[in-house]
């Protein structure tokens, strides 16, 4: 640690992004380097464990453990192979989303980006190499909100899988409400025609991970895979820090 850094630390002690406790509970020391999230919330995580669907990744409330496609999954193929989050949308995976996409700590897919990386390394039966891309905002959306969050995470993602990042070829020319202000049937139209790429070219023939923080009803990655296909990507996998259980 330099030594700006140092005094930086002595002067504002580091609290944790999500809580707000200070990092350290004991003696100072120079060299450690705490995480943005302390132990007792990155423990709260609750995570997504069998069984759940082999398509969507939403979690089955059921006293089987085998893995298979949901009843939506099976009467409408999505457009991805498979779209997973590690954890459920809630508790302190919830705070975390909203400090870091509303609360400006950009600093928060510092520590949540390795853990997705570890995840994707784990449960996704991935070829490699493939093309790890974020899910666009609209420009002005960027504007009012200043950077991407779905950009910041896949950035660990493809540093920590040293695999290739684009975030340039997939826009989103369409402004639309934000999902959460819709019901599902709305949020599907929402989505509809939002998306396009700009080089066709750069996805033609390879895997492609896109990358998102949170999914809902799963409409905004499905019409992403859906241009991704069009354009001739072999296949797309999709993942998310959270996944909302409705």
């Amino acid at each position: 640690m330099n030594p700006f850094k140092q005094l930086t630390h002595i002067i504002f002690p580091p609290r944790c992004a999500i809580c707000g406790d200070f990092q350290w509970q004991g003696p100072f020391n120079p060299e450690d380097s705490p995480n943005p999230i302390c132990h007792d919330c990155t423990s709260g995580f609750n995570t997504i464990d069998a069984p759940f669907c082999t398509v969507c990744g939403i979690p089955f409330n059921s006293e089987r453990i085998e893995n298979h496609p949901c009843e939506d999954c099976l009467r409408t193929k999505p457009f991805f192979q498979a779209s997973y989050a590690p954890y459920r949308y809630e508790g302190p995976i919830l705070e975390a989303v909203h400090r870091l996409k509303y609360g400006q700590k950009t600093f928060v897919a510092n520590a949540v980006g390795p853990l997705m990386a570890e995840f994707v390394k784990t449960r996704f039966p991935l070829p490699e190499p493939f093309l790890t891309m974020p899910v666009p905002l609209h420009p002005k959306r960027l504007r009012e909100r200043g950077f991407n969050q779905s950009l910041l995470l896949a950035k660990q993602i493809a540093a920590a899988m040293n695999q290739e990042l684009d975030f340039f070829s997939l826009i989103r020319p369409k402004y639309t409400p934000p999902q959460t202000t819709l019901s599902k049937k709305e949020r599907q139209k929402n989505v509809q025609n939002a998306f396009r790429l700009k080089t066709p070219d750069a996805v033609s023939k390879k895997n492609i991970l896109l990358v998102d923080d949170v999914a809902t009803t799963g409409n905004t990655l499905n019409e992403c895979a859906r241009v991704l296909k069009s354009a001739g990507a072999e296949a797309v996998f999709c993942v998310t820090l959270a996944k909302a259980v409705l």
